[in-house]
């Protein structure tokens, strides 16, 4: 059961990017290259706390649907999906904010336990693990990237403007 820890600084209110990072459209573009998909539930906009969505991607090689669900939501301070459907035995992904300064810092926690028994772990020892630390590492720095910027309002302002 590795569980992946990632922290990143954003020069940005907080609030941005708590709600960057629930954007079902940024994580739409910051995973076009494995042509993601949200396919069902929440397909656009921001997530919220109980809500589900589906997701169809290409991972090494093979389309794959996953469904997770926020199942724990504190804003602008934290929120957490988890995996109902999919792949994997299971996941948690935890995402924390807190204020450093006027910065803020974005600490991932991603637990998860490979599909596949003993072959499983040895998938995780050779490969997996880094191929999900690429992926997270390659999304914070899109949300990085928009709340930096003005890009941050074309995702948000449809939506709700931050206070």
């Amino acid at each position: 059961m590795p569980t992946i820890a990632l922290q990143t600084i954003i020069k940005a209110d907080k609030k941005i990017v708590f709600d960057l990072s629930r954007s079902i459209d940024l994580h739409k573009i910051s995973t076009a290259h494995t042509k993601e998909e949200a396919i069902a539930g929440k397909t656009s906009g921001l997530i919220e706390l109980e809500e589900q969505v589906t997701w169809r991607a290409k991972h090494l090689g093979v389309f794959q649907t996953l469904t997770s669900k926020i199942t724990a939501y504190q804003s602008p301070d934290y929120f957490v999906d988890e995996m109902v459907r999919g792949v994997f035995k299971r996941f948690r992904h935890e995402h924390h904010f807190s204020t450093v300064g006027s910065d803020t810092l974005l600490t991932d926690y991603f637990d998860y336990t490979a599909p596949f028994g003993i072959l499983g772990v040895c998938m995780d020892i050779i490969f997996l693990q880094k191929y999900m630390t690429t992926l997270l590492i390659k999304r914070n720095q899109y949300i990085k990237t928009f709340a930096e910027s003005d890009q941050w309002k074309a995702i948000l302002n449809p939506y709700q403007k931050p206070k």
